[in-house]
């Protein structure tokens, strides 16, 4: 016994890993053990009874003292495994890798037209997500039987409600509280039961924009949006108007974008060149009737810009799934500030 527990002694002293130290355990503690044959291989029967009480108090102190020198080795073993640099960190030393967060591209853009707009005196205001079908359709002149209350463009809830499908849903809801003369701004998000590709989403950000006042012509909305466009771009950005139907306004417009991923080239994204990126037009007399403004004393005109488009413009994203991928990649791209 004496020379086994110098044997484990000199062999711990030489161990270098907690590996070591298993393969130790196993040699002296193991079912086939040093010290376990040492108990099953000894003849009892040859012992007196003084002979055998000393030796299993001795066998014993054996084991308890190889358990305890086992664990003692393999508690200083673990450190020894720690890499040098760990071993000598200053936990009370500040951290060394300082990443910055990034804010979504969409946010950022949603950020920047907040102050450009209220630079030129609108208000920044916000709609519920869950809409009434009367603000999301009767009070912008969106009839019954018009094709965007069908179940393949509207997510309907169960209680007769709906997810808004545009930022117009605002428009009534701000005349009724500030009434004329008004300029106000509702970004938000919208939802719309729509196949997904590189340019479409069943989720995405709009900002909608209303002007409400005396004597206001096609030819302030067009200051407003040539204004906006060069803000945002940091340049003249090339543009068209196209007639376009919008029950809200009354005439509507189509605003058009040179593709600026492709340079009018066309690209997956714009298709011909140009990218839809603003409805607009002047406000519907029934709209501002809705709002209990009278129409033959004010007028006005709205748009819709598209946040999400916009983004993918200003920043050159091809498709616009990558806004809510969730993917971490695609968001550090961007910085922190605006």
């Amino acid at each position: 016994m004496e020379k086994i527990r110098k044997q484990l002694i000199e062999e711990l002293k030489q161990a270098k890993s907690s590996q070591d130290i298993e393969n130790i355990r196993i040699k002296y503690l193991g079912r086939k053990g040093v010290i376990t044959l040492l108990a099953k291989e000894t003849d009892f029967s040859k012992l007196s009874p003084e002979e055998k009480k000393s030796f299993g108090s001795r066998l014993n102190d054996l084991k308890n003292f190889a358990a305890e020198q086992l664990a003692l080795a393999a508690e200083s073993a673990k450190s020894s495994d720690i890499p040098k640099k760990i071993r000598e960190l200053d936990l009370t030393m500040p951290g060394g890798n300082h990443r910055l967060g990034a804010l979504h591209p969409i946010t950022t853009v949603q950020l920047e037209l907040q102050q450009i707009f209220q630079g030129m005196g609108f208000m920044v205001l916000q709609g519920p997500d869950v809409e009434s079908e009367f603000y999301n359709f009767e009070a912008v002149n969106i009839p019954g039987d018009h094709p965007a209350r069908d179940m393949q463009d509207t997510f309907w809830l169960e209680n007769g409600m709906l997810l808004k499908t545009h930022t117009s849903a605002a428009q009534v809801r701000t005349l009724e509280r500030f009434g004329a003369p008004v300029r106000a701004i509702f970004p938000g998000r919208c939802f719309r039961y729509e196949s997904i590709d590189p340019s479409h989403e069943n989720t995405f950000y709009q900002c909608e924009g209303l002007l409400v006042d005396e004597n206001i012509s096609v030819a302030n909305l067009i200051a407003v949006m040539k204004t906006l466009l060069s803000e945002v771009f940091r340049r003249e950005a090339k543009i068209r108007l196209r007639p376009g139907f919008f029950p809200f306004v009354e005439p509507g417009f189509e605003l058009d974008l040179n593709c600026l991923i492709c340079n009018g080239k066309g690209c997956p994204t714009c298709g011909d060149g140009w990218i839809e990126l603003i409805p607009c037009g002047l406000v519907h007399p029934r709209v501002l009737e809705f709002g209990k403004i009278d129409p033959n004393k004010y007028s006005g005109f709205a748009f819709g810009l598209g946040l999400t488009r916009l983004a993918m413009m200003k920043y050159g994203v091809r498709d616009i799934r990558l806004f809510n991928s969730g993917d971490v990649r695609f968001y550090e791209q961007f910085a922190a500030s605006l």
